[in-house]
C-alpha cells in the first residue's frame, strides 16, 4: 500500500479483509514495524553474542556428549556379549514342536 497499490486488490491477494489491511497500514505509518506488534506480546530483546563464552559452552557440550556416547557404547558392548552368551547356552530342541531352552539357573 505504501507503493500506491490499491487496498482492495491487495487485501484479496493476501486473504485478509480490507478493513484489517487499512488498520495495519495506519499503525505502520504511525509507528513503523514495532507498531504492528500487539501490545500484549513482549518485544524481542536482541541477544548479545559473546564468541568466547559461546565457544567454551560448545566445547563443554561436546565433551559431555562424547562422554555419553562412550557410556552408551560400553552398555551396547555389554548387552551384545550377554546376548551372545545366552545364544551359545541355548540347547537345541529334542523334537519338532519343542522349544529350545537354556540351562536351569538352579545348580
Amino acid at each position: 500500500m505504501t507503493d500506491g497499490e490499491r487496498g482492495g486488490a491487495l487485501s484479496s491477494e493476501l486473504g485478509v479483509s480490507a478493513n484489517q489491511l487499512y488498520k495495519w497500514s495506519m499503525h505502520f505509518r504511525r509507528g513503523g514495524v514495532e507498531a504492528l506488534r500487539p501490545a500484549c506480546r513482549p518485544r524481542k530483546v536482541p541477544v548479545a553474542f559473546d564468541p568466547a563464552r559461546d565457544v567454551v559452552a560448545a566445547r563443554k557440550r561436546i565433551v559431555d556428549l562424547e562422554r555419553k556416547i562412550g557410556q552408551q557404547q560400553l552398555e551396547l558392548d555389554f548387552f551384545r556379549q550377554a546376548l551372545r552368551q545366552v545364544g551359545d547356552a541355548r540347547r537345541p530342541s529334542d523334537g519338532s514342536g519343542v522349544s529350545a531352552s537354556t540351562r536351569s539357573s538352579k545348580r
